[in-house]
């Protein structure tokens, strides 16, 4: 039995999508057809190879969100927790979700595990939705026979993570927004304003004032060839992504990240901390701390760090410590470095890897929340320069025509 993602007309002509469980895509089709609706498509619900409809509402991807992760995860570890089979759970949990797309997904799951897959290798059918971290910590607990309580903990890291990572979005949309309506509000007065005003002053046949005359060639500039600015911008913005696509230029650019003042220590301490976290949930839930620390090592952007990441496992794997492994990078902070030292020497390396994700979350907070406090005054400082240079240079030529006309 497998999971069909369909999309049908219904009675009064709309179109609607869902998910039904059966043996084939023949038999999806009759049990819709015996519902009075007419089949439009019916696919099978893959993973590795998304068939989802392109009109279908919920789009082409078989990735679902963070808090679709988090909340799945969650109600599995409760249900298994109450005492339901794997699969009963699953379909309860595709039950109880709105979201057709997450519910296929489920449903998927499912569909592997009634076949005799482990829980683990049918969530490998889908990794777009379940990343290697998450795969390896349920197999082992499947083989450890603590599904449950590993459950609850991948709940509790993705919870963690999408409210972290709704701080983060809350402390950029401030800057992001401010820095949009300065230049909306300049582009609106360079390419509006000034163009009304200039034409009271080309009547009037007097010589203007430098400051006038460089905001009106600027104006000029930005009405006549405004195409070929917006052509520069998006095709920079464009060439950059393709640029990026070569993982020799994108590791170039992730080191340049590494050395800037303020924002290297913004990524340094939010790879650590992810790093800290994944690697703690995967040492609690018995996975061997050398496949660990490879697979946490996917979870980090930053190339240069996931490489040190990498180079630090085998230095490991050759009889080194990790703390001393990781020491001899650099990127990773001191507070790091001595927490999971201590954890090592006191056989609590679980918990001293959850401190130090902690303690780098809270830096990493307060950093951003400096970075804002600061971002705030130097825009509304530039704000209120560039206003006051258009102002001025509008008043000037006005003043000097009242000065003539008094004399």
């Amino acid at each position: 039995m497998g999971a069909f993602q369909y999309q049908i007309l219904d009675e009064k002509g709309r179109k609607r999508s869902g998910v039904l469980e059966g043996d084939n895509a023949r038999q999806i089709r009759q049990q819709l057809m015996e519902k009075g609706w007419m089949p439009l498509s019916v696919e099978e619900v893959e993973g590795k190879r998304p068939r989802y409809s392109r009109q279908s509402e919920q789009g082409a991807s078989s990735k679902i969100g963070q808090k679709d992760h988090a909340l799945v995860t969650r109600q599995l570890a409760t249900l298994l927790g109450a005492g339901l089979p794997v699969e009963s759970a699953l379909a309860t949990v595709a039950e109880q979700t709105e979201r057709d797309k997450v519910k296929a997904i489920v449903l998927g799951i499912r569909s592997k595990v009634v076949e005799g897959y482990s829980l683990a290798d049918a969530l490998a059918e889908f990794p777009q939705s379940f990343n290697s971290m998450y795969r390896s910590t349920v197999a082992a607990g499947e083989r450890s026979g603590h599904l449950e309580p590993v459950l609850t903990r991948l709940a509790d890291y993705a919870e963690s993570q999408q409210k972290f990572m709704q701080v983060m979005t809350q402390s950029l949309t401030y800057p992001i927004l401010v820095i949009l309506i300065s230049f909306a509000v300049v582009l609106v007065l360079m390419t509006y304003v000034v163009p009304k005003i200039v034409t009271v002053f080309e009547s009037t046949g007097q010589t203007l004032p430098l400051l006038t005359r460089s905001l009106i060639s600027i104006s000029d500039f930005l009405l006549s060839y405004w195409w070929l600015l917006t052509a520069g911008v998006v095709g920079a913005v464009f060439g950059f992504i393709i640029w990026l696509r070569l993982e020799e230029n994108r590791y170039r650019f992730h080191r340049l990240l590494l050395r800037l003042p303020m924002i290297s220590r913004v990524i340094s301490g939010l790879n650590t901390a992810r790093f800290s976290r994944t690697l703690s949930i995967l040492n609690s839930s018995g996975v061997p701390i050398l496949e660990g620390m490879a697979i946490a090592a996917g979870v980090i952007n930053n190339l240069p760090m996931r490489g040190a990441i990498n180079d630090a496992t085998a230095r490991v794997r050759e009889g080194s410590s990790i703390h001393g492994a990781l020491k001899q990078s650099g990127y990773f902070p001191p507070m790091t470095q001595n927490l999971i030292a201590s954890g090592e020497a006191s056989g609590k390396l679980e918990a001293m890897l959850d401190k130090a994700a902690e303690i780098q979350e809270r830096e990493l907070e307060t950093k951003l929340g400096i970075l804002v406090s600061v971002f705030e005054p130097v825009m509304i400082l530039f704000m209120g320069i560039t206003v006051l240079t258009i102002v001025l240079s509008i008043m000037m030529p006005i003043m000097e025509m009242n000065s003539l006309v008094g004399k």
